[in-house]
């Protein structure tokens, strides 16, 4: 075990136990690594950063006709340019010091084997062992986790088939036409996510729909589009009492057993649960042969490819969920066995970090010209912000640099008519991420020309800016360029190529937070609120406003009195 990993305590020898002698050994802690911007890379960067603040990308690509082959990497068809940056070889070079000197790859192998790196709740990370195969060994705690992932994996095979192929029936024997997810953040996200995503391959038959804001409008929304007769419900909480996701969850209850006069046979015949909580599940009327488990080392955002996926596999296909599977899998490899300086996750990574803490980037753009990725920037948002949005590192020190950018993002070309004029002339640098497929699905008129002809055009744009000269004199029209993009393509958007895309950004957030010494698996600034919240919902029926501050107190009594005038209309 490296100096960084975790210390446990030692027990005495068994020379001291057999004396009888009752003795206290002290064990002494290694004490924490330097943090990185301690570190003489991170020194030499900051250094070759205010040379290359003066340096133009123009210059770059005119001074080397190879740059935009050399700067690419291609992994099974997925392909990343990564010329357009503000980076040389001695760029990268330093930047991989850096990953080196604070052990990414140690920590990528502990991540892999199951060692726990999530300090905080002693909890392993292993959202990859979810894509691995049968036949592999991954040990959490001296057990081989692969029977069970793949236990579950095949009990999701005969659910999804059954309710694809009509065997799977309603309480009054009709064929499911509609399929409610039921989740908030994680176990929403991401099935949304790839649901839209690979619409293209979605089931004829079923609809798919997503709630998770607790505003009822919804879930009433949702419910007056469906039929109870048709319709699964999959409540995805992993202990069965998330507040939203059991607030829709028992709206929906409801609304089913109003149709069928109350009969609670229904429920089961309606409802299944993505949870490990089997009491609550069962207490909720789900049939625990229809409760879909996953470990607690599954983190909520790195969970579409465990029982969360369950929307996914009824979708498009458990065949096609295998594929997704493989396509993350197939990046797992890559990211584990390339060389760093030709490793795709480790490239993005470390170029985000070095827009973030040396140039004062402050925001990364998600660009899908894609209609079909139009969740993509908000799935991103919660992968990266809730895991690197982080001020302390994983030993309890506050940092003294930036960590996790603002992601934000709308899929081309629809952002170009909205917030693309901050980022070509902006006082911010804003790195972009520009994703395309160079098929379509949809192949209506010259369509697809004319959106990867605006993916082409773009970072183009971004990097070349306009002159005065070539701006007519006009100061207004002037474009300093030099803004940096990358652009990931593939041929077709497919589940393969989707898992790898996925897990692409998985491994580039790993990459940032290892590398600024953070715990990207732990989440404690989303449970304040829901504490307070939870308090605010107490004070309800007293109107006790005893420990609250002022505009809190005030804006309390003002909702209640309102909110209970409206109810009494």
């Amino acid at each position: 075990m490296s100096n960084e990993a975790v210390n446990q305590n030692i027990p005495p020898k068994n020379g001291a136990a057999k004396s009888g002698k009752k003795t206290t050994k002290t064990v002494k802690k290694t004490p924490p690594p330097p943090m990185p911007d301690e570190r003489p890379e991170w020194g030499a960067l900051g250094r070759h950063a205010q040379k290359m603040k003066n340096t133009h990308m123009r210059d770059l690509f005119a001074n080397d006709p190879e740059r935009g082959t050399r700067y690419a990497i291609d992994v099974e068809g997925f392909y990343c340019d990564f010329s357009k940056n503000i980076m040389t070889d001695e760029t990268l070079d330093l930047l991989i010091g850096l990953a080196r000197a604070c052990d990414l790859e140690g920590w990528r192998e502990k991540m892999f084997t199951g060692e726990k790196i999530n300090v905080t709740e002693n909890r392993a990370v292993l959202h990859t062992a979810l894509r691995r195969p049968a036949e592999d060994i991954v040990e959490v705690d001296g057990e081989n986790v692969m029977p069970f992932v793949h236990e579950v994996l095949g009990r999701m095979q005969q659910f999804s088939d059954s309710v694809r192929n009509g065997t799977w029936r309603g309480f009054t024997d009709k064929e499911v036409t509609d399929v409610v997810n039921i989740g908030i953040g994680g176990s929403d996200l991401g099935p949304y996510m790839v649901c839209e995503a690979l619409k293209p391959f979605a089931h004829e038959r079923i609809r798919m729909h997503f709630v998770s804001n607790v505003d009822g409008a919804h879930i009433d929304e949702t419910l007056k589009a469906i039929n109870p007769e048709t319709t699964l419900f999959l409540i995805a909480s992993k202990t069965f009492t998330t507040q939203e996701t059991m607030a829709n969850a028992q709206t929906a209850k409801s609304w089913l057993l109003n149709h069928y006069s109350g009969d609670t046979a229904a429920i089961a015949k309606h409802f299944a649960a993505l949870s490990t909580n089997e009491p609550a599940v069962q207490d909720f009327g789900i049939d625990s042969a229809n409760m879909f488990p996953f470990k607690d080392w599954v983190g909520g955002r790195y969970s579409l490819w465990s029982a969360i996926g369950m929307p996914i596999a009824i979708s498009i296909g458990f065949d096609r969920f295998r594929q997704l599977l493989d396509g993350a899998h197939a990046m797992d490899r890559h990211f584990c066995e390339a060389p760093l300086e030709r490793n795709m996750p480790v490239i993005l990574g470390l170029l985000g970090l070095w827009y973030r803490c040396f140039f004062g980037a402050q925001s990364t753009a998600i660009l899908p010209y894609d209609q079909h990725l139009h969740r993509l920037p908000a799935y991103l948002q919660q992968a990266d912000m809730e895991s690197n949005g982080k001020q302390v590192d994983r030993y309890g020190r506050r940092l003294r640099f930036p960590t996790g950018p603002i992601l934000f993002g709308e899929p081309g070309t629809n952002g170009q008519h909205a917030f693309y004029q901050l980022i070509h002339q902006g006082a911010a640098l804003i790195p972009c991420d520009f994703i395309a497929s160079i098929s379509t699905r949809n192949p209506v008129g010259n369509h697809h020309q004319l959106l990867l002809s605006n993916v082409l055009a773009q970072p183009r744009a971004l990097m070349n800016g306009r002159s005065l000269a070539d701006s007519g004199k006009d100061p207004q029209k002037v474009f300093e360029g030099n803004r940096p993009s990358n652009v990931l393509l593939v041929d077709h958007m497919d589940p393969y190529h989707l898992g790898m895309m996925i897990a692409l950004y998985e491994h580039k957030i790993f990459v940032q937070g290892m590398i600024w010494g953070l715990n990207p698996y732990d989440q404690w600034g989303v449970e304040l609120g829901k504490v307070l919240a939870k308090d605010v919902l107490g004070r309800w029926d007293e109107a006790q406003c005893d420990g609250l501050d002022s505009s809190t107190a005030e804006l309390f009594k003002r909702i209640r009195f309102r909110f209970q005038s409206w109810q009494d209309l």
